[in-house]
């Protein structure tokens, strides 16, 4: 029996943080085509069970009604595969409650302890909830199946009494799950969890951001009686990536493209990257980020270019220097603060001082 596990989609984010309206939006409708790619999978190979461990949509109530209509389509149009849904901190709303009796192939968790049975696969699941605790001891799975057990929320070793989403990993072990299909975490993990199971975050399958960087996708579990296979399968459209930049003997800003070019060689044109520019430069190189990005962007969907570089001081040069410029590195030279916070500070200085932007 094959089973996919994914989490954490978030369909119809509102992406605004690094993207224009235009970028946002397209992105938003490839988030939702991977979801739809990932059904195609599943059909291609045969998958009886797709598990959805939390954060389909980013916040039910706002989502656009043709985004759920093609979620629910994809569903009611594939009714050899069921779907076991469960809600996680981001889907606010009963949305699917509501229509959950309506299509035979969509099957939730709630509150409390649900299991659905495949021969000799049992999946079993309960949403974060003020009495989660309790259901944690509420656990009784027979020893004979092979046992899914899943949850949305972070990872722990204890118990939290602060209301976080925390999937407390001691208090389940020695109870016969052979496999946690966990949501929450964007990134891949796969651990053991006793003697017996594992336990797994899938992550997300499509990067929003630069705190979501590297491969995203689904977990392909395939189960023969009491054994298992997993495998991570990747089907993002793009991928985020976060390079750093470590500049040196640089003479122009030239010279910070060409050293760009190299670090991000081997990044395919269709994926997302942030650059962050580091390393002691000359005060006379001006580092105009927008101008790099723009250059860059004929290259990539999408470039961010952090100048996280500091100025190299020669202060010799400044003891004699009567002008408005060596006046204010004096002053700074004799401030009791760090050397790269001093540098910061003098770099803008002169920025302003020479009528540049900052």
């Amino acid at each position: 029996m094959r089973i996919i596990h994914c989490a954490d989609l978030h369909l119809d984010s509102k992406m605004s943080s690094n993207f224009n309206n235009e970028q946002a939006t397209r992105r938003r409708l490839e988030i939702l085509n991977t979801f739809e790619n990932m059904i195609r999978f599943a059909v291609e190979n045969q998958v009886k069970v797709i598990i959805i461990a939390g954060d389909l949509f980013d916040t039910c109530e706002y989502v656009h009604k043709k985004i759920k209509d093609r979620v629910i389509d994809n569903i009611k149009n594939n009714p050899q595969i069921d779907f076991l849904y469960l809600k996680g901190n981001h889907d606010t709303s009963d949305y699917f409650e509501q229509i959950a009796l309506q299509i035979p192939n969509l099957k939730l968790f709630g509150k409390y302890i649900k299991s659905y049975n495949y021969d000799n696969v049992c999946i079993s699941g309960v949403e974060f909830s003020e009495e989660i605790m309790a259901e944690y001891y509420n656990i009784n799975l027979d020893e004979n199946k092979f046992n899914i057990f899943v949850m949305h929320g972070q990872e722990s070793s204890a118990f939290s009494n602060n209301g976080e989403e925390i999937i407390n990993l001691t208090a389940l072990k020695n109870k016969n799950i052979d496999y946690l299909a966990l949501g929450h975490i964007h990134k891949y993990k796969f651990e053991k969890l006793d003697d017996r199971g594992y336990y797994c975050y899938s992550g997300c399958l499509e990067g929003r951001g630069f705190d979501e960087c590297g491969e995203k996708g689904f977990v392909l579990l395939e189960v023969n009686e009491n054994s298992f296979k997993h495998g991570f399968i990747s089907n993002s459209a793009r991928t985020f990536y976060e390079v750093d930049v470590y500049l040196k003997d640089i003479e122009n800003e030239n010279d910070i493209y060409k050293n760009i070019l190299e670090n991000v060689k081997d990044i395919d044109g269709k994926n997302i990257v942030k650059v962050n520019l580091f390393g002691e430069i000359e005060e006379n190189i001006d580092i105009d980020t927008d101008y790099l990005s723009q250059k860059l962007s004929q290259d990539f969907y999408f470039v961010k270019i952090k100048d996280k570089t500091t100025v190299k001081i020669d202060y010799d040069l400044y003891k004699n220097d009567v002008s408005l410029k060596g006046e204010f590195v004096r002053l700074l030279e004799n401030l009791d603060i760090e050397d790269e916070k001093k540098s910061k500070i003098i770099s803008t200085g002169i920025k302003a001082l020479l009528g540049k932007e900052f």
